[in-house]
Formats: C-alpha cells, sequence, structure tokens
C-alpha cells in the first residue's frame, strides 16, 4: 500500500489533464454522434492528455528514454485512429491503430520471447478470426485479419514482459493491453457480428482509456535515475 501511495504521489498531478478531460468526454459526449468536429476533439483529448503525461514525467531522445519514444509515436497514431474512426473512416482508423501497436511493440521489446505464451495467443486469435471473416468484405476482409494479428502480437509482447518482470508498471500494462484487446473485440462483435451489447459505446471506450493509461504508465520508470524507481525503492 505505501508503495502504491508514493506511485501516486509521484504521477499523480501529471495525469490531472487525463482524468479532466476523460470526465468531459463522457459527460458531454452522451450518445454516438460520428461525424461531428466536437466529439471528435472531446474524443481525442484524454489520448492527447497523455502525449502530456509521457514528456510530463521526463522525456529525451537518449536512448534511456527509448520506450518513452515508442509510446509516445504509439500513442499519437492512436489519437489519429481515434479522429478517422470518428469521422467514418474505419479502414484508415484501423490502419493508425496497426501502426500504433507496431510502435507499442517495439517499446515492450522481444526478449524474453516467452513463445508459448505467443502461440496460445496466436491459436485463439486464428479461431476469432475464421468466425469474424465470414462477416467481412472489401478491404477489411484483409485488413481486419492483419490487424487482429497485429493486436495479438502486442498482447503476447506486454504479457511476457510482465511475466518475466513482475514489477507494478509492467503487470499494469499487460493489464492495459488486454483491456485493449476487449476493446476491440467488443468492437468487432457489434460491428461485424451484430451483437447488440448494452451500453456498448460505454464499454468500447472505458476499457480503450483505461488501456491506453496503463500503457502510458509503463514509461514512468524510463531514464538513466527515474525519481519514480527512487521513490518506489
Amino acid at each position: 500500500i505505501e508503495i502504491l501511495i508514493l506511485k501516486v504521489q509521484s504521477q499523480g498531478p501529471k495525469l490531472v489533464p487525463f482524468l479532466v478531460t476523460l470526465v468531459l468526454y463522457f459527460s458531454l459526449v452522451r450518445k454516438d454522434p460520428k461525424g461531428e468536429l466536437w466529439t471528435t476533439v472531446l474524443k481525442c483529448l484524454p489520448i492527447v492528455s497523455l502525449w502530456f503525461y509521457v514528456v510530463a514525467k521526463g522525456f529525451s531522445l537518449k536512448k534511456e528514454y527509448r520506450r518513452s519514444l515508442w509510446i509516445l509515436l504509439g500513442l499519437i497514431f492512436s489519437c489519429g485512429g481515434d479522429a478517422l474512426l470518428n469521422v467514418n473512416l474505419f479502414p484508415f482508423g484501423m490502419i493508425s491503430f496497426g501502426v500504433a501497436h507496431v510502435f507499442y511493440i517495439s517499446a515492450f521489446g522481444w526478449k524474453p520471447l516467452k513463445g508459448v505464451i505467443g502461440v496460445g495467443l496466436y491459436v485463439a486469435v486464428s479461431l476469432f478470426v475464421y468466425f469474424v471473416h465470414k462477416k467481412l468484405d472489401e478491404i477489411l476482409i484483409i485488413g481486419v485479419p492483419i490487424y487482429c494479428y497485429i493486436i495479438t502480437t502486442m498482447l503476447w509482447r506486454s504479457l511476457a514482459r510482465a511475466v518475466s518482470d513482475r514489477s507494478f508498471l509492467t503487470i499494469f500494462c499487460a493489464v492495459g493491453a488486454i483491456l485493449f484487446v476487449i476493446s476491440d473485440a467488443l468492437i468487432a462483435v457489434t460491428m461485424f457480428v451484430g451483437v447488440p451489447l448494452p451500453c456498448a459505446r460505454l464499454q468500447i471506450m472505458i476499457t480503450y482509456y483505461a488501456a491506453q493509461l496503463a500503457i502510458a504508465l509503463s514509461t514512468a520508470d524510463d531514464g538513466p535515475a527515474s525519481s519514480f524507481r527512487k521513490k518506489t525503492k
């Protein structure tokens, strides 16, 4: 509990913009009026505030902050994906999110490999793709499977890192990756399969924002002499 309190004290103030923009989004965007500029801006603001967090907690182009750079780039492309989805450009939004996940994969790295986790996840996503594939047409019949395997790779790398390191941040980040997959799965079953989920937008956006927060927070211990590490030792 003491460690958790120290983490909140050190990182909390930098997350105030995220919490404020989150409240604004869920308070003002009651329905799902896609295509409107103001809802697109409000949807993107929480992710933009996470850019601020990644930079404010300590950022540089030096090697010690390489993970922060990859995560920041992932957040930037995620924001682009949010905007594109909100103006009904789903294929382009999916591409933007796919690029974001490639940056997240780069941030999480390939060591340790933990191949068993990867094989299990790829088997599961292959079954999901087989089930959803029949509902797709045009460019989505190619794009959706590719995206599914990219986001699954992101999940694999975050889980492998968490299993190996077992620190609060890596575990929290892995939970975020799981929530990201859940959020996208909810989009797939409502959009392609036609499952009428109750409060679907709320479920999708809550899991999505929680996922991005957890991934952004994984950069808290970046740097040669992180204040976060000092306070939690």
